[in-house]
């Protein structure tokens, strides 16, 4: 489809254009990939100059002259022609065996029968007839003037605005304050699913709740197990993986283009997919979680072989690539994504490094800083330093010197990766000091000596993992009663190697997730 946009009539309606600007296309149901370009403009500035941001607004006063496309909506599906026969996976669980185009006179049973199954789905529990009331009194109105599809419209939008979807209800007798309360089944299920999916529980973990068998212990870790191996468990990559490991900053990562002109959004997309293929084989193949900590592949396209100067990858698809242990790659403290949300648009940050770990890897965060510290300069005149150095200006301040001396040690066994995670053995013109001092007063010189100190003590970093998946599938802090637990969680973890589906049974038959405090 192609089309045009009129001048406008003065210079100042220039932002307004394309306000209206739609298209409606007809499209066969299932996946399809969209593009959106200026067919006549080929000659724009390359995108890999300059980020995205840059390209729409000319931060950087490169010339230009043409058009850039900012923002592009689609809505739909807008009508279903299917000559009666459910022509997508919604339609189908919705509709099943009912007529798209019932008889006349049957449209209200229908429309009743189609937004049963949708409530019973979104309210994730048996639907009372007071559920059905405001949705049949919304599809009477809309039906009244629009027809058939307008009524089940506006019925399907009423359950889509419910408290009952939008929250997850838990109810609570009323003299059970302070005490803890066992979830009910169809809680239980939806914890379960909204831990495992970020989505409501299907078709089949509902009838398990609804004949009570989720409650015994194997058939709730056949769900377990069922659920990890659906395609919907993408979400704890998606979802979890992206809070706990920072992925979603890498949006608004802005390094300085002038210190780092190779930088562009090609990059910033290959340091998460690289990151989340590498914690998706985790999940998919149930390895061990401490394979994210050490591991002797990784997985690589062109853009970032290039920028780790990896030879011989070909072509924007990742791919899994075995690493010789001696290369510089591997685990997620190896990895760009990480590399690069915890650097300064500058510079590396051994603080910002050591702080990260601190609090995602080991579990013990630092605490806040003192008010009104000042941030470290850069310096302004032309003899060379380390960051190692100028960090060293912090330390000499006693208010700072208590979280820096343990943050910054740690931090610096990073130093060989840049603030994009290239790797280097200098800086600013002098040799590199990677040299750095654990909690524990381990020296570690390296990254591989870091690696190596984690998994001395693997339950440090597998109970910190526990602790984050169970704050994200609880959706409430981690608390001191949760401790003996946790123990338990990474005692039952160590038995199977630390498998990731061991960590998830024991976090899902535990009991802080199979009940709840009532405040």
């Amino acid at each position: 489809h192609r089309f045009a946009i009129r001048k406008p009539d003065r210079s100042d309606d220039h932002t307004l254009v394309d306000k209206n600007l739609r298209v409606r296309l007809d499209v066969d149901a299932g996946t399809h990939r969209i593009g959106v370009t200026f067919p006549q403009q080929g000659e724009s500035l390359l995108e890999i100059k300059r980020q995205p941001f840059d390209v729409s607004y000319n931060r950087h006063r490169h010339p230009r002259s043409h058009v850039a496309l900012y923002e592009v909506s689609i809505i739909g599906p807008i009508e279903i022609r299917s000559e009666g026969v459910p022509s997508n996976p919604i339609t189908r669980t919705l509709f099943d065996d009912l007529p798209l185009e019932p008889p006349v006179g049957q449209e209200r049973a229908v429309a009743r029968q189609v937004l049963l199954r949708l409530a019973r789905l979104a309210y994730r529990r048996p639907v009372i007839e007071k559920d059905m009331e405001i949705s049949l009194s919304m599809y009477d109105q809309a039906s009244s003037n629009g027809g058939f599809l307008s009524g089940l419209e506006a019925g399907i939008g009423s359950i889509l605005v419910n408290p009952n979807f939008l929250l997850r209800v838990e109810s609570s007798p009323d003299d059970s304050i302070g005490q803890p309360v066992s979830l009910s089944p169809f809680e239980l299920a939806s914890r379960l699913s909204f831990f495992l999916w970020s989505s409501i529980p299907d078709d089949e973990l509902l009838k398990t709740a609804e004949n009570g068998r989720i409650n015994q212990p194997e058939v709730l870790a056949e769900q377990v197990d069922r659920m990890l191996r659906d395609p919907k468990s993408e979400a704890l990559v998606n979802n979890f993986a992206s809070q706990w490991l920072y992925l979603r900053n890498l949006s608004s990562l802005a390094p300085d283009l002038r210190l780092y002109p190779d930088f562009d959004d090609n990059l910033r997309h290959a340091f998460r997919e690289e990151t989340e293929h590498f914690f998706r084989e985790v999940i998919r193949e149930n390895h061990s979680v401490l394979s994210l900590i050490r591991s002797n592949h990784t997985y690589l396209n062109e853009r970032l072989a290039i920028h780790y100067d990896v030879p011989g990858i070909l072509g924007s698809e990742f791919r899994r690539i075995a690493l010789d242990p001696a290369y510089p790659r591997g685990g997620l403290l190896r990895q760009g994504s990480v590399l690069s949300v915890t650097s300064y648009a500058t510079r590396t940050s051994p603080t910002i490094r050591g702080n990260w770990i601190l609090e995602n890897i080991i579990g013990t965060p630092p605490p806040p800083p003192p008010p009104n510290v000042p941030a470290l300069q850069e310096k302004k005149d032309s003899s060379p330093s380390t960051t190692r150095e100028r960090l060293a200006l912090h330390r000499s301040n006693p208010n700072c010197a208590s979280c820096h001396d343990l943050m910054d040690p740690i931090g610096f066994a990073l130093e060989n990766y840049d603030a994009l995670g290239r790797w280097r053995n200098w800086d600013n013109d002098l040799a590199v000091d990677p040299e750095g001092v654990l909690p524990d007063g381990t020296i570690a010189r390296s990254v591989e000596d870091l690696e190596v100190s984690l998994l001395e003590r693997p339950e440090v970093f597998v109970g910190t993992l526990v602790e984050k998946l169970m704050t994200y599938g609880l959706g409430r802090g981690i608390e001191l009663e949760d401790g003996p637990q946790i123990r338990k969680i990474v005692q039952y973890a160590s038995g199977q190697q630390y498998r990731f589906a061991s960590i998830i049974h024991g976090i899902v038959k535990s009991r802080p997730f199979q009940t709840r405090l009532v405040k």
